[in-house]
């Protein structure tokens, strides 16, 4: 199964907002995306717009001809700013303002009324709303009591246990898939991914939608040029 790749811009948004000027060129960097093969272009605003930031949605959904996905943590800044676009999709994220990166999915089960209600303010507006989970099955339960159309399995934890087990490192994501297949919920994954790594994950998740990638993308367009990034990644998700 091929899985869709969208590619996460916040690296890029970190270094155009350095100098205060629009160099590099956000939506110019996404145009480029999507001409070297990106199947979707991720955003995630944060409450201090570090990254990616609010008034950088309109301009993307203006000019994308691939799904545009937002994520971030649902404070009323973020819900309108989405409602505002009305992105393909939102992904849920419950990252404190002063993360520094995210490092933790939702507990759906403690967080289930609060998410309930977020989902089908989106879900109203025709938003396909996905929820940021760790990798275990009760959290997709959860997910799926919320109202939410996908889970995304936040990776990092695979990541850092691939190089030394990769079995060991992939159960508890099969796990989930395999729980969230049970459930039909739709199955995202992102954090940490790279070219070392996604391939297996890719080939032994079942059902795996879309990864989110940015960070890692980034680091080897340094060296590798863009276009060349993009289709090595894009390879990986072909495997």
């Amino acid at each position: 199964m091929s899985t869709r790749l969208s590619v996460n811009l916040n690296k890029v948004a970190l270094i155009r907002n350095s100098r205060g000027h629009n160099q590099p060129d956000l939506l110019q960097v996404a145009l480029d995306c999507e001409r070297f093969g990106a199947e979707g272009i991720t955003l995630h605003p944060r409450p201090d717009q570090r990254h990616a930031r609010y008034d950088d949605l309109p301009l993307m959904k203006q000019h994308l001809r691939t799904e545009l996905n937002v994520e971030g943590n649902p404070t009323r800044a973020f819900i309108d700013a989405v409602l505002a676009v009305c992105p393909a999709q939102v992904t849920l994220v419950p990252d404190a303002p002063d993360a520094l990166t995210s490092n933790a999915g939702w507990d759906t089960i403690q967080h289930q009324g609060f998410l309930k209600e977020v989902v089908a303010e989106f879900k109203q507006h025709g938003i396909r709303t996905s929820l940021f989970i760790d990798p275990q099955p009760a959290m997709a339960d959860g997910a799926l009591a919320c109202g939410a159309d996908r889970v995304e399995l936040y990776t990092e934890a695979y990541a850092r246990q691939f190089s030394s087990d990769p079995a060991a490192a992939l159960a508890p994501y099969l796990a989930t898939a395999e729980r969230v297949q049970q459930l039909g919920l739709g199955l995202n994954a992102g954090h940490d991914l790279n070219l070392d790594n996604l391939r297996y994950f890719q080939r032994h998740i079942p059902g795996l939608q879309e990864v989110s990638i940015g960070h890692a993308l980034v680091c080897d367009a340094l060296y590798l040029g863009l276009e060349e990034t993009l289709r090595r990644y894009l390879t990986e998700c072909r495997a």
